[in-house]
Order: structure tokens, then C-alpha cells, then sequence
């Protein structure tokens, strides 16, 4: 009951109120299950992102964990592909993570909000900007586990990635939040804790990008590779991050496909 209480009773924080005597938030930027992360100003007024963990998961030894976690990986990036650590402090019992502000559109309002609409070469193209940031994270031996288009923008043609909420040490043993859960076999993949967990996730985000600038000709439900007009390499290339393929065991090897997606020209395409 009491698990229950803090995770249904618990309310964000209100613009104008005062955390820690020094940050005064501004508004709610997301709600996930894991925490709110809110926009909010220093006292000189400079901007910066604070997330707070929710009640409910820092009464569990495994949330504690899981926010500590974010914390230190946070702390071991220094890469303006990512949020820069500004420090984590207890306020009121709630546990808070500060970091940069990051402005600048997530590909999830630039297709679905300004209706942006991204071809093939492009979308490939931005798809290899991402693998450069995600590089940096593996060669630290960190896989994100939750690269979706909410999580991946676009600043200035620069890739930001952010929320590392999920994200996990290559090697190291399950979450515990996890043991039990039965999951659909799209997010075990997305889950794993290991790169293909990435790439995986990097293949839907790429479809995303490509169904941007697709017109339904038919109310049948077919699949993406017959919706899709593609070189057959970049059909290739996305059924080996989905795993329906040889998924790819090197990020290096998954580079290299992407950028003959970019440097080919049309011809060749299929339905």
C-alpha cells in the first residue's frame, strides 16, 4: 500500500518553487517511470536540467541503485555529445541528478510536431552522426539501452543524446528491478545489456526517420520492407541492427554499412 501511495500520489513540482536554495524550477520537461525531469535556472539565471527520482523507486534498494548509477556514468562522460554533470544533492527526502540544458528539437517533435520529413541518404546520414556519439559511450563500456527519438536531438546539425536513466556497464549483472518481469521481445532486445541492445534500438530509430516521408498507398498492413523504397544494402543494413539478419557484433562493422547507405546512390532500390 505504501509503494502503491508513493507511486500514485506523488506530484511534480510547480513552476517558481525553490529547490536546494539555489535552483527555482521552471517547468516539467518528462515524466518516465524512473523520474521527472524538470528545466529550471540557477540564481544567475543560467539554465540547466534537473531530474528527480520518483518516491516510489527510491524507496527500493534497486531505484537507489539504478539513479547512483546514472549519476557515475554521467560523471565518466565528458563529450558534447551528451549532458554534462553538474552534480546530484537530497532535497526534502527526493533525490536529484543536475546537469546541462540541453536546447534543441528531439527527433520525435521534429517528425511528429514540425512535420520534418528526412530521405534515405539523409536519414542514414543522421543515423551515422548518432553511431559517432553512440561510439563514445561503448568505448567507455556503456550501452544506453533506451536510444529512441525522444531521447536522441538535433542541435545546430549536431547529434545530443540524453537520458541515461536505463543505461548499464557492458558486463555487469542484471538490474534487479528487472529479475521476474516478463517482457515482449522488442523491449528484451531493447533491455539487453549489450551493444546489439543499441544497435537494435538504432534500427527502429532510422525507420522512423524513413517513414517520415511515407505516403500510405493502401489501407493493407504490410511491412516496413514493402512499405519502404530502399536500396537493398540499407534493407540489409536495418534487418542486421533488427536482428533479423547476422546482427552486427562491432559498432565499427554497423559504421562502415552505413556509410556505403550514405555514399550509394539510388539505383538499385526495392519494394
Amino acid at each position: 500500500m505504501k509503494n502503491l501511495l508513493l507511486k500514485y500520489g506523488e506530484r511534480p513540482l510547480k513552476a517558481g518553487d525553490v529547490i536546494d536554495h539555489r535552483y527555482t524550477i521552471q517547468k516539467v520537461l518528462g515524466k518516465g517511470s524512473y523520474g521527472i525531469t524538470y528545466l529550471a535556472i540557477t540564481k544567475r539565471d543560467e539554465p540547466l536540467v534537473l531530474k528527480q527520482l520518483r518516491a516510489y523507486k527510491a524507496a527500493s534498494d534497486s531505484g537507489l541503485s539504478s539513479f547512483r548509477l546514472e549519476k557515475e556514468l554521467l560523471e565518466q562522460l565528458s563529450s558534447p555529445y551528451f549532458p554534462a554533470y553538474s552534480g546530484s544533492f537530497i532535497w526534502n527526502s527526493k533525490h536529484f541528478i543536475a546537469m546541462e540544458y540541453i536546447s534543441g528539437d528531439t527527433f520525435e517533435d521534429l517528425i511528429f510536431l514540425k512535420k520534418e520529413s528526412f530521405g534515405e541518404k539523409e536519414s542514414f546520414r543522421i543515423l551515422l552522426k548518432v553511431i559517432e556519439a553512440v561510439e563514445v559511450l561503448h568505448a567507455k563500456g556503456i550501452v544506453h539501452r533506451d536510444l529512441r527519438i525522444p531521447n536522441i536531438l538535433l542541435k545546430h546539425e549536431s547529434i545530443r543524446i540524453i537520458d541515461f536513466g536505463l543505461a548499464a556497464r557492458i558486463g555487469e549483472g542484471p538490474d534487479p528491478a528487472e529479475l521476474g518481469k516478463s517482457f515482449s521481445r522488442e523491449k528484451r532486445h531493447y533491455r539487453e545489456r549489450s551493444f546489439q541492445s543499441d544497435f537494435y534500438a538504432l534500427g527502429h530509430f532510422v525507420l522512423f526517420l524513413l517513414y517520415s516521408q511515407y505516403v500510405p498507398v493502401s489501407k493493407k498492413n504490410r511491412s516496413w520492407e514493402e512499405e519502404l523504397a530502399l536500396t537493398q544494402h540499407s534493407k540489409d543494413t536495418i534487418k542486421r541492427m533488427l536482428k533479423l539478419q547476422q546482427p552486427y557484433d562491432r559498432i565499427e562493422d554497423l559504421k562502415a554499412d552505413v556509410l556505403k547507405c550514405v555514399d550509394g546512390g539510388e539505383e538499385n532500390v526495392v519494394f
